[in-house]
């Protein structure tokens, strides 16, 4: 008798399987990543086979049979890595196991979206051609279905229908045995747009060889397993992943190829497309839930052999898997926010080491952690030898915020704009004035469900939260004092959108941020559409320094550039160096040469400095140097726990009973800090805790174990408790 180990797929935390099944002789070929339909407290559940067993604990009497084997299945290293997330992550099992599931096997149900589309499809028959040339008596419609059969092998039922030939025709010349139909199974294909700059082909430059081959070399077994490829923005790191990629596929391997977001980077997604041709599946949430059932089958039989697509691509169910590839390395999108609450990359890493694959990580402003730790490649220059664009820093200390947004030497810069030239202006800020406040007596306008400044939206008329969705009317007059002085602060994507128009008028200004983009595939419109133009602008957030290749921009503005150093976190300056360097790649790719303006109260910062002069190694050194003093990540690892609810007191005796309970589980030479507050969000306060330790896997299992004490649990009623292993 075999027993199969089966982890029900349910949202309960409290259930930790596996249990064990009785497989019938009928059921012989369930193994190791099949999907069962169980019997489970009295209900049908979905379940994944995670192991086989010869006996169990319990007499066979007493175990339940699977209802059925679906057809779908997960392959058995997949299965390995969604329970390798659930631990490392403190998630459960089922959580894990639910990111390798085909599409629509979530929730634990069978699925019903997830199946093939068939299309009817007719063909004309012997009979039917000598119909047409023997003048058997036909209807009109019935003539024109066989004229139209008649000139090609096969048609669609959707163009027979169009030309007026519909179901009741079409039922009665196959009665007569004039045509056959048969159903076909039709590929829902996803849209691909391409933008930017077109491949350059397979040519690729001395250094794009030397790091070509080393990645060849790891291929075959010879050398590190892990690549860092660092090259500045424009050197041509594409080229190098679409050899190395193309080397996996001869070698008979196949390959992942993660971006940060897959909206934002149409242009790696087109070349990967044109050069590797039907080969290539992609896999993201944008898709319909049959578009990404289509890709992921595909995939699974081998039909596809390389993947693109976000994060959760790194899930991809492909065989023989001989390279990943992560563009973009030090983008904070490859951390997932819900749980479990992975980093792609870190998961890149785990999946290429079980398959035996080559991990090739690449950015211009690699991760400190990624510098520290993986082997490096080098691009130094840009492709053709372009230099990289002159980067002016312009200190707006002694700019008055009433003489507008935009530096004078901005303002010039952009007016005079070459016909065809086009320009970048990026400022981390959505909407049309971040902060509203009374001239009178400082009283900020702020929403009543988060602890944050309400956001003027001109589109809208409406001031807006970012983050609970609340909006209402501006004010005529402070609610506190009466004053009707409400002043206007700062500058958002709306306004300068404004001011950047009157600047370069006639041509226009397109904008990418979450607003104007809210709609699915916005992205990529835009994107196209700056791509098509005759000269203009783009104006946005961060989301405009995102790896886009344009030829014809020709110049780049930042503004408010130290914004980001404000932030009470460890990785701002990180963060700082890297948006001024991505922004600064977008200028200067093409024969006009490129400037970059970086508007800035903090000229003189670390992070602004070594952007300004390009210099990623030397600031890497000095942001590692900082690292090692302080126990920040490569020389750590960081466990936070977070915990929401709306009831301040309880919350803060909540967090108390937790760090107690927390300190003395963790490793000797952890630390714990907090717990810390941090701003109320949709009405509920919340508080951190964070763990600094050398042990991250012991810690978190720790950690876990703690917060399942009862003790615990009983000052959690009302309580959203959270445990993030590595936070961004």
């Amino acid at each position: 008798m075999r027993i199969a180990k089966v982890e029900p797929i349910t949202t309960t935390r409290a259930l930790r399987g596996p249990f064990d099944y009785r497989l019938p002789e009928t059921m012989a070929d369930a193994g190791v990543g099949s999907l069962l339909m169980v019997p489970f407290a009295n209900r049908r559940m979905l379940g994944v086979v995670v192991g086989l067993a010869a006996a169990s604990e319990l007499p066979p009497e007493r175990l339940a049979e699977p209802i059925e084997v679906l057809d779908a299945d997960v392959l058995p290293d997949l299965v390995d890595l969604g329970l390798w997330v659930a631990e490392r992550y403190c998630s459960t099992p089922a959580r894990g196991l639910s990111l390798v599931l085909p599409p629509g096997y979530g929730g634990g149900a069978r699925p019903r979206a997830a199946r093939a589309r068939t299309e009817r499809r007719a063909a004309i028959t012997d009979a039917g051609r000598a119909a047409l040339t023997e003048g058997s008596r036909l209807g009109a419609r019935q003539r024109i279905a066989l004229e139209l059969l008649a000139a090609a092998d096969e048609v669609s039922g959707p163009e027979l229908t169009a030309a007026g030939a519909g179901a009741d025709v079409m039922r009665r010349l196959e009665e007569r045995g004039l045509v056959s139909q048969g159903a076909t199974e039709v590929r829902r294909r996803p849209a691909i747009t391409s933008v930017g700059a077109k491949s350059a082909g397979v040519s690729l430059s001395g250094a794009q060889r030397r790091c070509v081959e080393a990645i060849v070399g790891s291929l075959d077994g010879e050398g590190p397993r892990e690549w860092l490829l660092h090259g500045v923005t424009g050197s041509g790191k594409t080229e190098v992943y679409l050899a190395a990629i193309e080397a996996a596929l001869e070698r008979g391997r196949t390959a992942i190829l993660l971006v940060p977001e897959i909206g934002l980077t149409p242009q790696t997604l087109g070349r990967v497309a044109s050069r590797l041709g039907d080969t290539v599946a992609v896999l993201h949430s944008a898709l319909s839930e049959g578009e990404r059932f289509d890709e992921w089958r595909r995939l699974r039989s081998g039909e596809a052999r390389v993947c693109v697509g976000p994060r959760s691509a790194v899930f991809a169910p492909l065989a023989d898997l001989g390279l990943i590839v992560i563009d973009e390395e030090h983008d904070s999108s490859y951390k997932q926010e819900g749980d479990p609450r992975y980093d792609a990359r870190a998961v890149a890493a785990r999946r290429a080491a079980g398959a035996g694959a080559v991990l090739l990580a690449g950015s211009a402003t690699p991760r400190p952690e990624s510098w520290e730790t993986m082997e490096r490649l080098s691009l130094p220059e840009r492709v053709d030898g372009r230099p990289l664009p002159p980067v002016e820093l312009l200190d707006m200390r002694e700019h008055s915020p009433r003489a507008g947004p935009l530096h004078p030497v901005a303002r010039d810069a952009l007016a005079e704009l070459s016909d065809g030239a086009k320009a970048i202006v990026m400022v981390n800020r959505r909407g049309y004035s971040p902060h509203l406040s009374c001239a009178a007596c400082g009283e900020a306008v702020s929403c009543p469900s988060c602890d944050v400044s309400l956001v003027l939206h001109m589109a809208s008329g409406l001031l807006g939260c970012h983050h609970c969705g609340h909006s209402e009317p501006p004010p005529r007059e402070c609610p506190s004092c009466g004053s009707v002085s409400i002043v206007r602060h700062g500058a958002g994507t709306e306004r300068i959108e404004r001011v950047v128009a009157e600047l370069i008028a006639p041509a226009r200004v397109f904008r990418l941020d979450a607003d104007a983009v809210a709609r699915h595939g916005g992205h990529a419109e835009v994107l196209a559409a700056f791509d098509a133009a005759e000269g203009g602008a783009l104006v946005g957030t961060q989301m405009v320094a995102k790896g886009h290749d344009f030829p014809d921009v020709a110049l780049s503005v930042l503004v408010d550039a130290d914004s980001t150093l404000r932030y009470p976190d460890f990785r701002a300056e990180e963060r700082t160096f890297s948006l001024i360097a991505q922004l600064a790649g977008r200028s200067g790719r093409g024969e006009r040469g490129g400037r970059v303006l970086v508007q800035t109260l903090a000229p003189d910062a670390v992070p602004i400095r070594a952007a300004a002069a390009h210099d990623a190694p030397g600031f890497l050194a000095g942001e590692l140097e900082r690292r090692r003093a302080f126990g920040y990540p490569p020389f750590a690892s960081l466990v936070a726990v977070e915990i929401t609810g709306p009831d301040e007191r309880r919350l803060i005796a909540a967090g108390d009973a937790i760090a107690a309970a927390v300190g003395p589980a963790i490793a000797k030479g952890s630390e714990l800090l907090g717990p810390a507050p941090r701003f109320r969000r949709r009405n509920r306060y919340r508080r951190r805790i964070l763990v600094k330790t050398l042990e991250p896997g012991r810690d978190a299992a720790a950690i876990g174990a703690a917060l399942g004490d009862p003790g615990i649990a009983s000052t959690l009623r009302g309580i959203t408790l959270a445990v993030d292993v590595d936070p961004q």
